[in-house]
């Protein structure tokens, strides 16, 4: 059978290039279809002969420059040609499952969010952009919708990571899907058998919507121990506010997965503070064992298990996070977090797990598709 694979872009590895390489695995003679390539980063996992990339890459700094490049994406996934291929299949948050597909050809589309900027989110992203860039945002968004809802009904299938997700399917493109929830390298961590350390963990991109400054500012003013890994766009920001306070905040920086294995193993809870599409960090903590305070909103809701495996705060606001802390810490002291009950709940979104019903899914779609 001969199938392509289509992702928005290959430039950095994150969430959504594991679903793609849990696909290769599936398909390992699959073609790859993108719109820029980073081969420098990403050669060793998707190599470069299986990679077609669009006419964009040919820009000068395609790959850096991509996410100013959105009115181009849709004619450059609806350039690639997929005559002869018996599937096609999508892992798209943007432009990706906008492609043409023939009558003849089933396309299933794993959607990880419709895209966020156009819909549900617009306003925040505007919110935080230049004059110049908010005008073009209200030049171009109304045609984007159009674009993104007429291109999602040519989908065969629909597949999302989440209950959440699901409902945002519905609502801005009309369509039922099936949640099947991402790969999560389950098996790469497990508890270490140790008890836990007294200090909190932070893991993400400094970005905005991640709202690392709520668990800076809660910690801070709680007085506890916090150690925030990563890097991005924040970090001179987010590093002035962690010295307003006397707390012991740390910043690693981007380090090692095993040195990020170490810390999630040792910590004494994961504070997680954005509202996600899904959310793999808290998986990879729980699968360490370690429980998670975690918004109540969002693929959160899926993955923590209230009083279990974490607790929950209902705002994003720095009080909010301190009580849901001074609760973690109320229920920890009862021992209610039990290590191995938390790890066995996060084998719940293993890889393998994934691309067994990924498969079924497919098989199930092409066995319809072909009556």
């Amino acid at each position: 059978m001969k199938v392509a694979i289509v992702h928005d872009w290959l430039v950095n590895y994150g969430g959504a290039e594991r679903v793609v390489e849990a696909m290769l695995s599936l398909y390992p003679d699959a073609d790859i279809f993108t719109l820029v390539y980073d081969k420098k980063k990403m050669g060793k996992i998707f190599p470069h002969e299986k990679v077609h990339a669009s006419f964009v890459q040919k820009l000068p700094l395609s790959t850096k420059l991509y996410t100013k490049m959105l009115s181009l994406m849709p004619k450059a996934f609806e350039t690639f040609d997929f005559t002869g291929y018996d599937l096609v299949l999508c892992s798209s948050s943007s432009c990706a499952k906008g492609v043409i597909t023939p009558p003849s050809v089933p396309h299933i589309a794993y959607v990880h969010t419709p895209m966020r900027y156009a819909w549900d989110q617009f306003f925040e992203y505007r919110k935080r952009s230049g004059r110049m860039t908010q005008f073009f945002m209200n030049r171009m968004m109304p045609s984007v919708r159009l674009w993104d809802y007429v291109s999602s009904q040519r989908i065969d299938k629909i597949i999302v990571n989440s209950k959440y997700i699901a409902r945002r399917t519905k609502k801005y493109w009309n369509r039922e899907s099936t949640v099947i929830y991402p790969p999560v390298d389950t098996q790469r961590l497990s508890p270490d058998g140790k008890a836990a350390e007294d200090f909190y963990v932070v893991f993400s991109r400094f970005v905005p919507y991640k709202r690392i400054d709520l668990a800076i500012s809660a910690c801070g003013e709680l007085n506890k121990k916090l150690v925030v890994i990563g890097g991005g766009s924040q970090e001179k920001e987010l590093k002035t506010l962690a010295s307003s306070y006397n707390a012991d905040i740390t910043f690693t920086g981007r380090i090692s997965d095993e040195k990020v294995k170490d810390y999630l193993q040792r910590c004494k809870a994961l504070i997680f503070c954005a509202e996600e599409d899904f959310g793999i960090i808290p998986v990879e903590a729980q699968a360490c064992g370690r429980p998670v305070i975690a918004f109540g909103k969002g693929g959160s809701l899926e993955t923590v298990i209230d009083g279990k495996t974490g607790v929950f705060f209902n705002e994003q606001t720095v009080s909010s996070v301190k009580d849901a802390v001074i609760r973690f810490e109320e229920l920890d002291s009862k021992n209610t977090f039990d290590s191995k009950t938390i790890s066995e709940h996060a084998q719940r979104f293993s890889t393998q797990r994934f691309c067994k019903e990924l498969q079924d899914e497919i098989n199930k779609t092409l066995k319809d598709f072909n009556k």
